[in-house]
């Protein structure tokens, strides 16, 4: 992304906050419930048991930006900060760290493509029982996408499958444009994507041609700022921020529909997981490198 555009296209990003929906109880819920109450020490003890036969939850995970103390104790509970390299998968990453710190224990909160870059969360040990509490939180990506040119895939990894007119395309149609896709909005994912459907993920029809009937799914995006490129008018930068299981290559293609040229993603990069920065993660080999220390050190 042309440097001149950050100071335009930096907007505030907050922490996820959700509602509670407030749901009316029927008369024999609230029935139950007053007779309930009124058993006194019976309705205690039944509390008591019930407690006892929870199990604790374990202890949050260390987050381990770039630079931290990283030792075995940490790693066995640990939520890893990495600055994802592009042409790597999520699961190379994770094979990657598996290696370096010889440990079965690892998982990430959230998939990237392998064209994108940006913050990755891996967890370790204990820390894998909270990778769904990553995964919901809000995310916030860079990137640019181009006018024009339709691709497969919704981005670059696939060859130009269309190409239509696009220099009439004015800076007032596409802020118009873009409204459709602010707020809460159905998407329909990429064929090229590890979404599972009767069983098979929709990439591998994709690479054998066959197009699947995807059911479209609810998600929601919080900010969507667009400016063309200083590099060229036919690409669009821009930042966004939004919920889990937003297809930021799905946006740009449905966008580019909505414009009649077709369009899709040259650059994504991630920004920041709730309140995780990629500002504060580590480059991949270095991570590796302090992992592959820290284990010999206490061998």
């Amino acid at each position: 992304m042309a440097s001149n555009c950050e100071e335009a296209l930096t907007p505030a990003y907050s922490r996820t906050t959700h509602q509670d929906t407030a749901v009316e109880e029927s008369p024999l819920k609230r029935g139950l419930e007053d007779e309930s109450a009124g058993t006194g020490e019976a309705a205690s003890i039944g509390h008591e048991q019930q407690a006892k036969r929870r199990k604790p939850l374990p202890p949050a995970p260390a987050v381990v930006g770039r630079g931290s103390a990283f030792t075995q104790d940490v790693w066995q509970n640990a939520a890893l900060l990495v600055d994802k390299p592009q042409g790597w998968t999520s699961f190379d990453v994770c094979a990657k760290l598996r290696g370096a710190l010889k440990t079965k224990k690892i998982g990430h909160a959230g998939t990237l493509d392998p064209m994108a870059t940006g913050l990755l969360v891996i967890c370790t040990g204990k820390g894998t029982k909270a990778i769904e509490g990553f995964v919901a939180m809000e995310k916030a990506y860079s990137g640019t996408l181009r006018l024009g040119q339709a691709t497969p895939s919704y981005d670059a990894e696939t060859d130009v499958c269309e190409e239509r007119p696009w220099e009439h395309i004015t800076d007032e149609v596409v802020e118009e444009a873009k409204g459709q896709f602010v707020g809460a909005i159905l998407q329909q994912p990429p064929m090229y994507s590890a979404v599972s459907i009767k069983g098979e993920r929709l990439y591998k029809a994709a690479r054998r041609g066959e197009e699947v009937e995807r059911p479209a799914r609810s998600v929601n995006v919080h900010t969507f700022l667009l400016q063309r490129s200083a590099a060229s008018r036919q690409d669009l930068d821009f930042r966004i921020s939004c919920s889990k299981g937003t297809y930021i290559r799905s946006l740009a293609h449905d966008l580019g529909q909505v414009l009649g040229c077709g369009a899709h993603l040259t650059a994504l990069r991630r920004e920041s997981i709730g309140e995780l920065s990629v500002a504060d993660a580590w480059v991949l080999s270095d991570l590796a490198d302090a992992a592959r220390e820290a284990r010999e050190t206490q061998t």
